[in-house]
């Protein structure tokens, strides 16, 4: 029997992926590459692990028998990654993704770090919002995901990353329509996209204080709202971690409309099912640089 690694990850995706499709995707390779190998790998069993019909496939009685099996070459298999080969020589690809708040907070230290530890390392980065994060994780498109968590599904681990505080910002020469700093919230709010965490609670917020009147003007680039910010189009309620520039150099300021919002909490999400070595270290290197950086900007706030 000729069997080796590629073939057994090739049957275990379309087994736990319900579908060739899907392993394809997960294993970035093409469907007829992915049916290739499984059928090379029942020409060396001389068994079909598979009942192929218009429906779908599904194990047959040997398939059943030979999953146990490759589960166990897996494990072995990340063993041997894990105890055996250096880690200067490991090769691959690690496909992560990444909320814009994260990408523009420590990412690039992050990714600075993984790759000093793993030079040979591929490392593949779709930044998106969380909700297209965690399909993506689930259905092992990416490896590991830095997104509003945790994610609630028992084949993936959370590590759970150092929140983000939210401030209110306006335009330096913005006037309040109102008294005191609640009056700014009559402009326009800037915030996050509609299917996310924080755009819900803001909203939330402002219809109890503002009502039924508030304008939410949500964007998928974080960046954006700030600019917008500085033209005095309006106010938002964006992290602490990014408007350092922006204060600095004069064009926004931070207010006080006595409206607190629970600051966002982040996980560095993977697949633990299987379990993957290199997605675990990653996540652990994720906790580091989060927390290093956190520490950083807490400091400066108390200054």
């Amino acid at each position: 029997m000729a069997l080796n690694s590629e073939q057994i990850d090739a049957f275990l995706a379309t087994v736990r992926l319900q579908g060739v499709g899907k392993a394809a995707l997960a294993l970035n390779l093409t469907q007829p590459a992915v049916t290739a190998r499984i059928k090379k790998l029942e020409q060396s069993l001389g068994k079909d692990l598979f009942d192929r019909s218009a429906s779908g496939m599904r194990l047959t009685k040997d398939g059943e028998v030979f999953l146990t099996y490759a589960e166990r070459f897996e494990q072995l298999e990340g063993l041997i990654r894990r105890n055996v080969i250096d880690e200067n020589e490991l090769e691959g690809a690690l496909r992560i993704g990444a909320s814009e708040t994260v990408a523009q907070c420590w990412l690039p230290e992050f990714v600075l770090r993984l790759h000093t530890r793993f030079p040979k390392l591929q490392i593949e980065i779709n930044v998106d919002i969380s909700v297209a994060l965690r399909d993506a994780l689930v259905d092992r498109e990416i490896d590991l995901a830095f997104l509003l968590g945790p994610v609630s599904e028992y084949a993936v681990d959370n590590v759970a990353l150092p929140g983000v505080s939210l401030g209110w910002y306006r335009a330096c020469d913005l006037a309040p329509r109102g008294d005191g700093d609640a009056g700014f919230l009559h402009y326009p709010i800037m915030t996050y996209l509609r299917r996310t965490k924080p755009y819900r609670e803001i909203r939330a917020a402002m219809l109890d204080r503002v009502g039924p009147g508030v304008r939410l003007f949500p964007s998928s680039s974080l960046s954006a709202c700030f600019r917008m910010v500085e033209a005095g189009i309006g106010v938002a309620a964006l992290p602490r971690a990014l408007a350092a520039p922006y204060l600095q150099r004069g064009t926004i300021c931070e207010f006080d409309p006595d409206c607190p919002l629970p600051a966002l909490e982040f996980t560095a999400s993977f697949g633990g099912e299987p379990r993957r070595h290199l997605s675990e270290i990653a996540a652990q290197i994720a906790l580091e640089v989060a927390t290093e950086h956190a520490a950083i900007n807490d400091s400066d706030d108390t200054r």
